[in-house]
């Protein structure tokens, strides 16, 4: 008897291991007319239809070649999602990085996105040695995400002509609750110089809704590049950086002028990573303390523990962690579903952190007592 008692607890917690384990894939690899899925970002329209964008990576799942901007949506808030639309197709070329933000206001969606040959790689883009360069480009919807403008490239409003690599997001943008540009769009981005090939994060803003896109603030050191940009009550910006530093620890920079400048870099001595990027969203609850959330591989030496924590402090602090997902794992976007729930949308697997990307949720009172 007693060792049937313990057969059936090591099943039982066999089983339970197996199911915490279980990855609810958006996009799983090898389906729907593509090799790999990278990149995910997130976003809630006017009308709160979730969408999740990425890269479907038509070959390989190589940050080269024949990529596609790719779109599901769930109307039952992340429980079930469409069936996979292409936003932007441009043959065998390279259309990704998708970053999203919504104007609140008038509901227009802005998806800022890059493209590139398909033929070039980033390290003969950084050289100068490739045959074009790495472009910007906007596409908006009106209508919660069914129907989509065509691109239009407005490089030359948001990139310097001494930039060479560049990258927008990829993870959401944000709308600014406070101060004299109250309504602002960001979207955090990146980019490389030119000779010195230094990699640094910046930003870029809209003050009309989303139509039109000017280059913002860029932090002043370098050996940072994808980043995430979150708006504290105060009225201040706090951009996370990914960092390419020895010490694996992520990087911060605080603006007090709505993203027109940043401040000096500091090291976040709470957030680990493993050179990989991130993702942080403010937390809206009513008559609640502020939350800032944050995503990321939670490990310094590999791409592993997909993990959410949570300050109290204006990121002072991390004091609280929360495993998704024990194994594999590397890019992130977190959501705000409604007044209960944050989702994270995350690209994970058993044997490669690309397998697919994958999509929890968790109650925000379930964090707050971890």
């Amino acid at each position: 008897m007693k060792q049937t008692y313990k057969v059936i607890c090591f099943l039982l917690i066999f089983c339970l291991n197996i199911h915490a384990q279980n990855l609810d894939y958006v996009f799983k690899n090898e389906s729907e007319g593509y090799k790999c899925f990278r990149i995910p970002t997130i976003l809630k329209s006017k009308n709160g239809t979730i969408m999740a964008f990425a890269e479907g990576r038509k070959n390989s799942c190589s940050d080269t070649g024949d990529i596609d901007l790719v779109l599901k949506k769930s109307y039952d808030n992340g429980l079930t999602w469409s069936k996979l639309r292409v936003i932007w197709n441009d043959g065998v070329n390279t259309c990704g990085n998708p970053s999203p933000v919504l104007d609140k206001k008038t509901g227009r969606i802005s998806l800022l996105s890059t493209w590139n040959l398909g033929t070039d790689h980033e390290w003969e883009i950084i050289l100068q040695k490739s045959q074009d360069t790495r472009r910007v480009f906007l596409i908006h919807s009106m209508d919660n995400g069914e129907t989509w403008t065509t691109p239009k490239e407005i490089t030359n409003s948001v990139k310097k002509s001494n930039s060479t690599w560049y990258a927008t997001g990829p993870v959401n943008g944000i709308q600014l609750r406070k101060g004299n540009k109250k309504g602002r769009l960001i979207i955090p981005c990146d980019h490389i110089e030119a000779v010195t090939k230094k990699y640094f994060s910046h930003i870029i803003f809209s003050d009309n809704g989303g139509l039109d896109w000017e280059l913002g603030g860029s932090t002043n050191q370098h050996n940072v590049n994808e980043c995430t940009v979150v708006e504290l009550n105060n009225g201040k910006l706090i951009l996370n950086m990914r960092n390419y530093n020895d010490d694996r620890l992520r990087k911060l920079s605080i603006s007090e002028d709505q993203g027109e400048s940043w401040k000096n870099i500091y090291s976040d001595n709470f957030l680990i990573e493993p050179i990989c990027q991130a993702s942080m969203i403010s937390i809206r609850r009513p008559l609640k303390k502020e939350i800032i959330a944050f995503s990321n591989p939670n490990s310094r030496n590999s791409r592993e523990k997909m993990s959410i924590k949570l300050s109290l402090d204006k990121t002072k602090t991390w004091p609280i962690t929360k495993l998704l997902h024990n194994g594999p794992s590397a890019y992130s976007n977190l959501i705000q579903l409604n007044n209960k729930e944050i989702g994270c949308l995350f690209e994970g697997g058993y044997k490669s952190p690309y397998e697919g990307i994958a999509f929890k949720k968790v109650l925000i009172k379930d964090l707050l007592l971890n």
